[in-house]
């Protein structure tokens, strides 16, 4: 009963927002009493810190398995966008803008996390890329990786709108790859950017 109802707020948290769903929302979509949710979660913070904690670990289940295929690092970063974009494409505001917004301090515990999965995502990256001969062989990964973290978390903490944050997301892609490509990345970015999925 606890992962049910873990797995219907988030999706109501997502959907509807973090400070509008309340535990009598829950319960209704549910049909059990509230009684019951407070069994497994002695308040609403509780279960927005431990929601978001489960869609983290989904969000990078599903990461893990974009990088363990068979695709070169521009295409994976491109695959990456299209599973964030289908995942979040019916929510009106972003997750994260609404996150720091209303539970400032469980953003902050999930940023840290955050900082460390994605650093070393992008980190990853750039090093198959490099080896892939799609980006330059003298970039300096660290800041690579600093500057595009900063970009990427700046829109979502920032972006009010889902729609317009992924529309600046797909720009920050874009431009993190012409900085580092060479020209077979270049060519790899061009093809990418036809893609109507994205």
């Amino acid at each position: 009963m606890k992962d049910k109802i873990l797995v219907r707020a988030s999706e109501m948290f997502l959907k509807l927002g973090f400070k509008s769903i309340t535990m009598d929302d829950i319960a209704g979509e549910m049909c059990i009493s509230k009684k019951t949710i407070y069994k497994y979660f002695c308040n609403k913070e509780v279960l927005v810190e431990e929601a978001t904690a489960m869609i983290h670990n989904q969000i990078h289940e599903i990461i893990d398995k974009i990088v363990a295929s068979d695709y070169n690092a521009i295409e994976e970063n491109f695959e990456i966008r299209i599973m964030f974009k289908e995942m979040f494409k019916s929510y009106d505001t972003s997750p994260v803008y609404q996150l720091k917004k209303h539970y400032p301090e469980i953003h902050e515990r999930v940023m840290s996390r955050e900082i460390e999965e994605c650093n070393k995502c992008f980190r990853q990256n750039i090093e198959k890329g490099i080896e892939q001969g799609l980006y330059r062989e003298g970039v300096d990964i660290e800041t690579a990786v600093k500057f595009y973290y900063i970009l990427i978390f700046s829109i979502n903490e920032n972006t009010v709108s889902e729609k317009e944050a992924q529309r600046l997301e797909l720009h920050a892609l874009e431009y993190h790859t012409r900085a580092i490509a060479t020209p077979k990345g270049i060519k790899e970015l061009e093809k990418q950017l036809l893609n109507p999925n994205i």
